[in-house]
């Protein structure tokens, strides 16, 4: 952040008129660390990321329900481009209904862990787990395998970014399967434990590779020209400051003042990408039974499809070692992620199970704290009551509207005619 050279008392005008909102110096910093948001990282796990190739294979597959086990749901069935990137329900419904509510899309290669659990540490890797869940896509490795070693299209596809695809056709050799640890007697995993460990690496391999070309596509859906995000630039410059509407910028004066909401969702996502356990009651009442990033540690460190396993580009990088170094505390359970405020006007129902229905309803629980659940282990110490007056609330929810931006590539919402 380069440094601003202005006093720090002076107060900056935000825009004309006699009941104009200022900034404070330190105000002004606080926002501008809130935009641009930069390009993504380079994924060292994931080589093809920037693939133009493996980018539409992935916007292809992204869309083809053939990867589901009933042939029904696709990855947008759940991530529909028309409810940005969410399903507009209160938890997901692919297959059979989940038990947690679908998070956005928008700007998914800049996270550091996926899921609300954080189950995942790399976004090819994110992209596996729908494919076979029961409740989401409930496919299996090998029919998504066996379907690109069979669909032309999708062969000739796959090996100009890949390489040959192997052949899947042998169904002795080669029955549906999956692994399934926790349900031994599944058929799907019995079946999977005879298939001969090479033939099931081979699997393993095109599968991490859907995954890989899946997060290529998914690295394009990128959302960065709001109107805070114009805001934030004419702030910078120094020019007159009309972007967004007196109300939107009380609300951001609150954001990053009083209601202390930047110390989770900070930065140009709008989140610290790490895990809270704001106290928020289950959808169904009665105490909270979802042990959230407590058990996803150990989800993640079992995946196969992590950054420091066999199929990763990149076995021992920067992501592959903060793996190596993730401790698990009792204060984890029940905590979910922060989800990114890019779009949030966009993604309701909101938190882990879609508790509730507007952004003005999640205002009104952090005004009160009303209903929140009594956890037994330390709570969070920044959780306390704003008590909001209904003005503020309004300007709140004015600023998070202000970061509304679905201005992509119209192409990137639809699958190409071919992959």
């Amino acid at each position: 952040m380069p440094t601003i050279a202005i006093s720090a008392v002076l107060l900056i005008a935000a825009s004309g008129g006699s009941d104009r909102v200022t900034f404070s110096a330190e105000e002004r910093v606080r926002i501008l660390q809130h935009a641009p948001v930069p390009d993504a990282p380079r994924d060292e796990t994931n080589r093809f990321q920037r693939d133009a190739r493996a980018a539409r294979l992935g916007r292809f597959l992204f869309f083809d329900a053939r990867l589901s086990g009933n042939g029904k749901v696709s990855c947008a069935t759940c991530h529909d481009p028309a409810h940005s990137f969410t399903d507009g329900k209160q938890v997901s419904e692919g297959v059979t209904r989940g038990n947690r509510h679908t998070l956005s899309l928008w700007n998914v290669a800049h996270n550091r862990w996926f899921f609300w659990d954080g189950r995942t540490d790399t976004l090819w890797g994110q992209t596996i787990g729908p494919l076979e869940s029961p409740e989401e896509m409930d496919g299996n490795r090998v029919a998504i395998a066996r379907l690109i070693s069979d669909d032309n299209d999708l062969r000739n596809a796959y090996q100009q970014v890949f390489g040959a695809a192997p052949d899947i056709s042998d169904a002795s050799r080669f029955p549906d399967a999956r692994p399934h640890p926790q349900s031994p007697s599944n058929a799907h995993h019995a079946a999977w434990q005879k298939i001969a460990p090479a033939d099931r690496e081979t699997v393993n391999r095109v599968v991490a590779n859907v995954g890989k070309a899946l997060a290529a596509y998914e690295s394009q859906l990128v959302s960065r020209d709001s109107p805070f995000d114009r805001f934030a630039a004419q702030l910078r410059d120094g020019k007159p400051t009309d972007a967004i509407s007196q109300s939107a910028q009380r609300g951001l004066k609150l954001f990053v003042g009083r209601g202390n909401c930047r110390q989770c969702h900070l930065g140009p996502l709008f989140t610290d990408g790490e895990f809270h356990n704001i106290r928020v009651p289950p959808r169904a009442g009665g105490e909270p039974r979802d042990a959230g990033r407590f058990r996803g540690i150990d989800l993640l460190k079992q995946n196969p499809f992590n950054a420091g396993g066999p199929f990763s580009d990149t076995i021992d990088g920067p992501t592959a070692k903060r793996l190596r170094f993730l401790a698990k505390s009792p204060d984890l359970w029940g905590a979910f992620k922060t989800p990114s405020l890019r779009n949030v006007a966009r993604t309701a129902p909101y938190m882990h199970q879609g508790q509730f229905a507007s952004l003005r309803d999640v205002l009104e629980y952090y005004s009160t704290l009303e209903g929140a659940v009594v956890m037994g282990h330390h709570p969070e110490t920044v959780l306390k009551p704003l008590f909001l007056s209904d003005e503020e609330i309004d300007d709140l929810i004015a600023f998070l509207e202000s970061l509304t931006d679905e201005s992509l590539d119209p192409t990137l919402l639809r699958a190409p005619k071919s992959p």
